[in-house]
């Protein structure tokens, strides 16, 4: 006990040596000043006035100079230590500002010192204004932390880890939350009460606080979990027909989403609804480096028929089927000998059909073509009969995610295909009782 009141009498007197000090000053200055306006002549009644008028001035132009020596001395070291040591985050500060903000590190100083110099002689005056500087210090520190932030943000969106992760949105929450700290600081020294007296008073008003930030909150909430969930990355390709979406995610941050879509068009989504809405993300399908084709062909089926074994030697001359024809002629052969078909009808036994030479020759010709993926799946399959036809479909995956390059590599399929149907007697299914197929017919 008796330790606390020697320490807390120690205290006090530093704290009265501190105040004597400063008053000295403020004596010693404000004579010398006034002491010099008299001696050229100013009138006693506006000796105050002019006096603080004269201090300010010189004030201001000691601040200046000051600040800036002291910001070009600090990005002068920036510049140097970029040079020296190549960090990507140096020169980030340089342009946040950092430098600014820190050359007026002194310059407050003295300014804080200098308020009750200058208005020595106007008690109320300097009351308000200490009172207004200090809120100013407030928001010098926010600025001095945003720019150390943003800094750090540029620095990480420079890197190839962080290129497509929402490292807007931490650098924002970690914002807000300094605006938060520094409303609550400027609150209390208004009105006279402490933070903690301030934030419980809040309390009441979290319910509006709620409805004010709502979009905020959520926004929160929902880059936390695309993030821990690694569901949208910066430049993932995704659709959502519902907001009409189909581009690329070019910017995520607490409260919007932008993308840029596929037509030069921008749309502007709530983070949350990557949460509760449905979406498509095409990142798989540039990670596979592949992209689907899954497109059919509708046959005729009238005109699907057996193969005759003259028709089965004008087959063998298609070089894809040469090896497969001699193969499975073999096998049919077999099978056909072992349970004695009689051969005079072909629907005896096993035997070729020109769908399934055709669906063959498809499979070998997609396996053999040089911008198909090799080691994605691959399929030709009849899918069920339909009033159009049979369907063959296709499904394949390109070699390149690249969309022309796609859709050229699709349309040189399918041109390829659609020519080698009828060197197989078949015929792809057209509606003939579309008028407009009739008229074209009709001018034929």
């Amino acid at each position: 006990m008796l330790q606390n009141e020697i320490e807390g009498l120690r205290e006090n007197i530093e704290n009265d040596k501190v105040e004597a000090l400063t008053q000295q000053t403020t004596n010693i200055i404000g004579g010398w000043s006034k002491n010099f306006l008299q001696n050229i002549g100013v009138p006693d009644a506006y000796i105050g006035i002019i006096n603080a008028v004269f201090l300010l001035i010189v004030l201001i132009i000691l601040v200046y100079i000051i600040q800036v020596l002291t910001r070009s001395l600090i990005t002068l070291v920036l510049k140097r230590t970029v040079q020296i040591t190549r960090l990507s985050v140096t020169n980030h500060l340089i342009t946040n500002k950092f430098p600014k903000y820190l050359a007026m590190i002194v310059p407050i100083s003295i300014i804080k010192g200098a308020i009750p110099i200058i208005l020595n002689d106007f008690p109320a005056i300097m009351k308000f204004s200490l009172k207004v500087f200090d809120v100013f210090l407030v928001f010098y520190f926010i600025r001095l932390c945003v720019s150390i932030i943003n800094s750090l943000m540029d620095t990480l969106k420079s890197k190839n880890d962080f290129k497509d992760k929402p490292v807007e949105s931490f650098g924002q929450l970690i914002k807000i939350f300094l605006y938060f700290i520094g409303a609550i600081i400027i609150i209390s020294l208004f009105v006279g009460k402490t933070p903690t007296n301030i934030l419980a008073g809040l309390g009441a008003a979290s319910a509006i606080l709620l409805l004010i930030f709502k979009d905020t909150i959520l926004g929160l909430v929902a880059s936390v979990q695309v993030s821990s969930n690694d569901m949208v990355r910066i430049g993932d390709w995704i659709t959502m027909p519902k907001y009409g979406v189909d581009g690329d995610v070019i910017k995520i941050n607490l409260t919007t989403v932008k993308i840029l879509n596929f037509d030069k068009t921008i749309t502007t989504i709530p983070p949350y609804s990557l949460v509760t809405e449905a979406f498509q993300n095409w990142r798989g399908m540039t990670d596979a480096g592949g992209r689907r084709i899954k497109r059919a062909i509708n046959i005729k089926q009238s005109t699907i028929h057996y193969i005759s074994d003259d028709e089965l030697e004008h087959f063998r001359k298609i070089q894809l089927l040469t090896g497969y024809i001699d193969e499975r002629k073999s096998i049919i052969d077999t099978f056909n000998n072992e349970i004695k078909a009689d051969r005079s009808l072909p629907l005896n036994g096993r035997n070729f059909t020109n769908m399934g030479l055709f669906r063959k020759y498809v499979e070998l010709y997609l396996k053999s073509h040089p911008q198909v993926h090799k080691e994605l799946l691959l399929l030709v399959r009849q899918l069920a009969p339909t009033a159009q036809g049979l369907p063959l479909e296709l499904y394949v995956f390109t070699a390149t995610t690249n969309w022309a390059e796609y859709e050229n590599i699709m349309s040189d399929i399918f041109d390829h295909v659609t020519a080698a149907v009828s060197y197989f007697g078949l015929e792809i299914f057209e509606d003939i009782s579309n008028p407009v197929l009739m008229n074209s017919s009709a001018l034929k």
